[in-house]
Order: structure tokens, then C-alpha cells, then sequence
């Protein structure tokens, strides 16, 4: 529990530090002369005791003898730099306060040096004294910290050292005696050591139960017990209940009942174990050797109630219906006893290995102690992993549907497979360490996976919970936001994928961020100096900036739409611009809007852009290969809306394609066919290829010819003048140009006269034709004259 609180304040003053830092940053209001200063103070006293505390930790760093013995120094040195912190951070309103101050009296002038001028010059002199003392504190406390700073990375650097030198270490195999010989036949040292661990541990237990502090020593260990058993049980009980009666049914039920079950656990556990702490340290402080233990043994617990509480919620075996993973019964009935099991192995044989730590046995004893752990942990995931594929092989021969099969799934099941295999032939060969290691982290990612897995799912249920449109919060939203329910899903499905995603990312950041020779408190600590700024740094993005890029990624979106629906519908039908020509201004005011805003978001980021060079290569790589085509059909794009060779609503044939421009997008040109169908053509084709703008300057004319065979016996002239005569009546042809009728050809099988005529758009030619068509064989039946009939060719 005190780790616990250390990591939370560790938190806290990470993700307020920046607004901390902000408010101190900016001038406060002027303040009169007289005006108090706030009595923050921090003596020299209380500077050496930090400076004592940061020698002690490097004493106890050097004196370290394994990378194990360095993880309580690593935690209170943390702790070290979170109380510099908050001195510090305490210290700057006073510092702008006095700097206010002295700018409000002003410099002092030449007359003001000599003492006892005027009290304007006494208190100018007041406020500098008290600035000075200030700035010398806030600057030692600048060099406590870098210091403890540099000693962490110190650490972690030693550790890692540490650890790889022990990984890499051979040592007796498991068959052979001399590896169980340090357990079996300890050393005379070892048995001093451990006898004086066992001698603070009597000393701390006479205090507790001296007479007079017995009554309450049982009673604070009662209550812990009590805590850790039925009080687990009440309030995992009340939390169902809630989730029961609260929340409405559906899957956020579900998850919601697995992740109060957890929290139960943890919250019974975590004051289960401050009850038994104070009850041993309520009138005495632990010794050094128990001190140690005791933090260790501390993340311990959490870690084999993480494993038991996980397993239970996901595992369901009592509701299966609440289950959310897809695990079939039999193999969730398999699976529930092996982390109770695989927890209290955990329990008992690391607290033995801790105690050797503590005590400072010999390496001996200790790499026994972690060879037995270890053999132990894999040889309980390997039944774990044959007992799955049993049954499920059971299953199949049973004739029973197991669970659908999931590649996530398979390859977690082959890596711990292969993790389990490593283990084993490293205790065979020796690397006992290395074989601790595998098991160890094995164990670390399962809770990892099981606990991200269950924040996800709470996180995907609960958005489909806020944003169903069955539900009042979706009705508000809906109403607020004037969407309908599809356009509300599309929210609700961006926000669940994101959340997700950015969950996954915080678990590969937890999974990777803290290396080899990191303790618990430390991963906390990168994982808040990461998203606080330390990783994102690099790239200039800090997490105040984050607000502001999504406020103007929205805002900026909004306003285009609005803009362009104001041009489309209002501005531009007003003006004497086409049709063609007004949508192509919108859709290029649209393309640069975007890209202003884009542009708009990153600056909100803090993103600049030489950081972004490798992108910048990337995409140069990209676009000689597999991109080339897309940029090629986007700068035809600008083209097209730029230069206009075409534009909305032109008629126009290219490549055997004839129709009407309906849309010029970024990437492709939509042509409608005179059957309404849409031909998609690259923007590039438009710039490339020969095209035929049958409407481009908008004074385009339609040329209706007919071409009429005529026998050799007919009256020419006659026929000449009803084919004029039936152009000129025609309500669709032009007066001027005029129509004329040609003599095209005389041939044996007819004469060959052609009648054309102009009309006012390309659009109306067809029709026009075939009006013209019928008029004129109704006028030829009329006459008396027939259309020449071909000749049958010889045979």
C-alpha cells in the first residue's frame, strides 16, 4: 500500500507539475508594497536531511551485491525526488511573488544605496535578501535532484549490468548435488545470516507483544484477516450488487462485474496489508534486513493477488455467461485452479528467495533458491499448457464445439510454449538465472494481457453503453448534436477504436518502457515521464498541447463544412460564375482548408518539422515506388481544378468514353454515361491523353447530318427542297447558320444526298435526329418517293 501511494503521488505530481510550473511561470496580480508573503520555508536543516537521505541511498547502492538488492534504494530514491519536487514546486509562487514585488517598487536608484534613505529603499533591500535566500534554496534543490536524478539512470544502468552478467552466468545444473547442496547443507555464514534475520524478526515481534500491546496487536491482526476474507467478499459482493441494479444489461455488465471483482480484491489486500504493517511498526520502526523484506514481500502480494483476481474475473467459472474472453466451459473448469496454485507457489517460494536477499546469503544459496522457484513456476505452466490441450482435444473427440479459434490466442499459447521449453533446457544447463527470468516475465505479461485485456473491454462497452441511441445519454447526444443514429454509431465506433488503441500503446509502452533492471515503481515512473513529455519531447508534442490539437482539428472541420455549404448554397449561385466553375472553387477551397488545418493541428502539437525529416524520407521513398501513381493523379487534380481544361458538367470524350463531367475530385474524374451509369477516370488521363471538350468556351453547337439514298429515277430538286424544307421547319434548327442539302454521291444504286442542319447544344443532336428522321419519311410516303433498296450482291 505504500508503494501503492508512492507510485500515485508519483503520478499526480507528474500529470499537475506542468500546470504547476504554468501558474508560477505567469506574473501574478501587482501586489502592493506591503503585501505578505506566503510562509513557505525550507530551512537548511531540511536541506541537509535531503542531501543525508541521497548519501545514505548511495551507500547502500554500492554496497549492493545482486541487481535484486538495488530495488528498494531505486523506490526510495524516487520517493526522494518526488519530495525535492514538492519543495520546489512550493517554493516557486513565492519566488514570483517577491519577484512581483520588487518590480512593483521598481529599481532601485543611485540615491536608494545609501542606508536609511527612505523605508521604500529598507523594504527594496527586505525583498531582495529574502529573493536571494530564496533563488540559492531553489537552486540547491535544482542540484539535489539532478543528482538523484543521475543516480537513478546510475541504477538502472547497474542493474541492467547486473542482471545480463547473472543471465548469462553458468552455475551447477539441476542434476547435479551441488546444486541442491547450499540448500540441503548451508554454509556456517549463511546460517548466521539467516539466524540474525530470524533475530530482528523476534525483536519486532517482542515489541508488538510486549504486555500492554498484545490485545491490540491481535485485534489489528484480526481485522486484517478479516479484511482479506469476508470483508473481500462484502465489498466484491456490494459492487456486484451495484453493477447489478445500476448498470443496464448488456456486455457493460459483464465487464463491469470482472473488473469490480478485481478491485475488490486489490482493495482488500492493499488494506489488509497497511493493517499488518502498522500493527508491526506502530510503536517501533523495522529493522534494516525486515525493511527490506517487507517492500519486497509488498509487490509480491500484489502480484499473486493480480494473478488470482484476473483469473477469476475472466474466467468466470461460476457465471459463465459473464465470461468475456471465448473460453469454453471444460477448459475455463481446467484453467481455475492452476492460478491459485501458481500464485501460492509464487507466495511461499519468492518470499523464501526475498528472505535470503534481505539477509545477504551467499550467491549459492540464493541461485538454489531461484533455480527451485523457477522450476517450480514452469513445471505448473507446462501442466497449465498440456491440461488446455487435452481438453480441448477432448472436446473435439467428444464432439463438442470448442471455442472459435483466435491467432492472438495461438500465438500466445506457442510463445509461452517456447518460453517454457527455454526454461527447462536453461535449468538443465545451468543458467538458472536465465531460466528465473523467462518464468518471471512470463508471469509478468500474463498479468499484463490479462489486465489490459479487461480495460479494453470495460472501455468498448462502456462506449456503446454512452452512445446507444436506446439509452438517454444517447438520446442527449443526439439531441445536442443534431446527428442521427448512424452518424452517432460512427462516433461511437471512433472513439472505442481509439480508446483501444491507445490502451494497446499504453501496454506495449509498459511491456517495453522499462527494461531489464527496473522495478515496479520505476515502469510507473517512465510510463508518466513518457506520456508527461520525456519520449514525446522528441517530437515536441506534450501532453497540455493535446486538447488544443483536437479542439482545432474539430473546429477547423466545422468551419470548413460550414464555409463550403455557404459557398455552395449562398455565395456562388449569386455570382455569374458556371456551374463547373463554382465547383471547383469549392472543392479546391475545400483541399486547402484541410490541409490548413492539418497543418493547424500539428502546430498545436508543438510538432516541427525537422523532426519530421524522416517521414519526409519515408514518403520520398514511397512515392518513387508504390506511390507514384496517387501523387501523378493528385497534381492532375490541382491541375484540373486550377487550369481548367474541363470542368463540372462538360461534355466530353476521351479513350472511347463519352459523357458529362460530374465530379473532379483529388485522385479521379466521375464521368456520367448517357445510360446515368459513372466511369471513374484518373485525373491523370484528363492531363495525358488526347480529350475531346465537346462544350469547353460554352458557345459549343450540335451538327445534325442525315445521309439518304435515293433511287436514280427521282426528281432531285424535288427531294432537295423537302429536305430543306423539313430542316428549316424544324423547331430545334438553327436559322444561321442555315441548313443546305449536298449532292455526296452518284453511284448504280442510288444518288447519295446529305442534309445538315445546326442546333444550339451537342446534348440535343440524337433526339433532334431522330425527329427529323421520322418527319422526313412521313413526308417521302406522302410524295410518292421511296429510299433507294440495296442491291443483292452476285452470286
Amino acid at each position: 500500500m505504500r508503494n501503492a501511494l508512492k507510485i500515485i503521488g508519483i503520478i499526480a505530481l507528474t500529470l499537475l507539475q506542468p500546470f504547476a510550473l504554468g501558474q508560477a511561470a505567469e506574473p501574478p496580480a501587482p501586489a502592493t508594497a506591503n503585501a505578505a508573503v506566503p510562509a513557505v520555508k525550507v530551512t537548511q536543516n531540511d536541506l541537509q536531511a535531503l542531501q543525508l537521505r541521497l548519501d545514505s541511498l548511495k551507500q547502500q547502492i554500492s554496497q549492493a551485491n545482486n541487481y535484486n538488492q538495488l530495488e528498494g534504494p531505486q523506490d526510495r530514491l524516487q520517493a526522494l525526488i518526488v519530495d525535492i519536487d514538492r519543495l520546489s514546486t512550493a517554493l516557486l509562487p513565492e519566488q514570483a511573488q517577491l519577484r512581483a514585488q520588487l518590480e512593483v517598487l521598481g529599481p532601485a536608484p543611485v540615491e536608494a544605496l545609501v542606508p536609511g534613505k527612505s523605508d521604500i529603499a529598507a523594504q527594496r533591500t527586505v525583498l531582495t535578501e529574502q529573493k536571494n535566500t530564496l533563488d540559492t534554496t531553489l537552486k540547491t534543490l535544482e542540484t539535489l535532484k539532478e543528482s538523484a536524478t543521475n543516480l537513478l539512470t546510475q541504477i538502472s544502468g547497474i542493474r541492467r549490468s547486473m542482471l545480463e552478467s547473472e543471465l548469462t552466468l553458468s552455475t551447477h545444473s539441476l542434476l547435479n548435488p551441488a546444486f541442491w547442496s547450499p540448500v540441503l547443507n548451508p554454509s556456517p555464514d549463511d546460517r548466521q545470516r539467516l539466524q540474525a534475520f530470524f533475530n530482528e524478526l523476534g525483536v519486532t515481534a517482542g515489541a508488538v507483544w510486549q504486555p500492554g500491546q498484545r490485545f491490540s496487536t491481535v485485534v489489528l491482526v484480526l481485522l486484517a484477516l478479516l479484511t482479506w476474507t469476508l470483508g473481500r467478499r462484502m465489498v466484491e459482493r456490494w459492487l456486484a450488487w451495484a453493477c447489478m441494479n445500476r448498470v443496464p444489461e448488456g456486455r457493460l455488465r459483464r465487464s463491469s462485474l470482472a473488473l469490480a471483482s478485481v478491485l475488490a480484491t486489490l482493495l482488500a489486500t492493499g488494506i489488509a496489508l497497511e493493517l499488518l504493517f502498522y500493527a508491526c511498526t506502530r510503536h517501533l520502526p523495522l529493522p534494516s534486513m525486515l525493511a527490506t523484506f517487507s517492500q519486497e514481500f509488498e509487490k509480491l502480494a500484489y502480484t499473486c493477488v493480480l494473478i488470482t483476481g484476473l483469473s477469476r474475473a475472466l474466467l468466470s467459472t461460476q457465471h459463465p455467461s459473464w465470461r468475456l474472453p471465448d473460453i469454453a466451459d471444460p477448459v475455463a473448469l481446467a484453467l481455475q485452479p492452476y492460478a491459485r496454485w501458481l500464485a501460492g507457489a509464487l507466495l511461499v517460494l519468492v518470499t523464501l528467495v526475498q528472505i535470503s536477499n534481505a539477509a545477504g546469503m551467499s550467491n549459492q544459496l540464493v541461485i538454489a533458491g531461484r533455480g527451485i522457484a523457477a522450476l517450480v513456476i514452469t513445471g505448473l505452466i507446462i501442466a497449465l499448457l498440456v491440461r488446455t490441450s487435452t481438453t480441448r482435444r477432448a472436446m473435439a473427440a467428444a464432439g463438442d464445439a470448442p471455442e472459435a479459434a483466435s491467432t492472438m490466442a495461438g500465438l500466445i499459447y506457442t510463445i509461452a510454449s517456447i518460453a517454457m521449453v527455454t526454461s527447462v533446457i536453461a535449468l538443465l544447463t545451468g543458467y538458472v538465472s536465465l531460466a528465473r527470468f523467462v518464468t518471471y516475465e512470463v508471469v509478468w505479461v500474463f498479468i499484463l494481457l490479462a489486465g489490459f485485456y479487461l480495460l479494453m473491454q470495460v472501455f468498448k462497452d462502456g462506449c456503446e453503453y454512452v452512445f446507444s441511441p436506446r439509452q438517454a445519454s444517447g438520446k442527449a447526444l443526439k439531441e445536442l448534436l443534431g446527428i442521427g443514429d448512424r452518424r452517432l454509431d460512427q462516433v461511437e465506433t471512433l472513439i472505442s477504436g481509439f480508446g483501444r488503441a491507445g490502451l494497446l500503446l499504453l501496454a506495449v509502452i509498459t511491456l517495453f518502457v522499462g527494461g531489464i533492471g527496473t522495478t515496479l515503481g520505476q515502469l510507473i515512473s517512465n510510463i508518466v515521464a513518457f506520456l508527461g513529455g520525456a519520449g514525446l519531447r522528441q517530437f515536441n508534442i506534450i501532453p497540455g498541447h493535446l486538447f488544443n490539437a483536437v479542439l482545432a482539428l474539430v473546429l477547423g472541420i466545422y468551419l470548413i463544412r460550414t464555409l463550403r455549404r455557404w459557398l455552395d448554397n449562398e455565395f456562388l449561385p449569386k455570382t455569374d460564375m458556371d456551374p463547373g466553375m463554382c465547383a471547383s472553387l469549392s472543392t479546391l477551397f475545400a483541399n486547402i482548408g484541410y490541409a490548413l488545418v492539418i497543418l493547424l493541428t500539428l502546430s498545436s502539437l508543438g510538432v516541427k518539422w525537422t523532426n519530421l525529416a524522416w517521414i519526409v524520407s519515408a514518403l520520398s521513398v514511397g512515392i518513387g515506388f508504390g506511390l507514384q501513381e496517387i501523387v501523378k493523379n493528385f497534381v492532375s487534380g490541382l491541375i484540373l481544378l486550377t487550369e481548367r481544361p474541363v470542368k463540372v458538367g462538360d461534355l466530353i470524350s476521351i479513350s472511347g468514353v463519352e459523357g458529362d463531367i460530374r465530379r473532379i475530385n483529388v485522385r479521379a474524374t466521375e464521368i456520367q454515361l448517357s445510360d446515368r451509369s459513372i466511369v471513374i477516370v484518373p485525373n491523370s488521363q484528363l492531363i495525358s491523353q488526347n480529350l475531346r471538350n465537346v462544350t469547353l468556351g460554352g458557345s459549343a453547337q450540335g451538327v445534325a447530318t442525315l445521309e439518304l439514298v435515293f433511287p436514280l429515277d427521282i426528281d432531285p430538286e424535288q427531294v432537295q427542297t423537302l429536305l430543306y424544307d423539313t430542316y428549316c421547319e424544324h423547331e430545334t434548327i438553327l436559322d444561321k447558320p442555315a441548313p443546305f442539302v449536298r449532292f455526296s454521291k452518284l453511284t448504280p444504286d442510288g444518288i447519295t444526298l446529305t442534309v445538315t442542319g445546326y442546333v444550339s447544344s451537342p446534348r440535343i443532336v440524337g433526339t433532334t435526329k431522330s425527329d427529323l428522321l421520322f418527319e422526313i419519311l412521313k413526308r417521302l410516303g406522302a410524295a410518292g418517293i421511296e429510299l433507294a433498296k440495296p442491291t443483292a450482291p452476285a452470286t
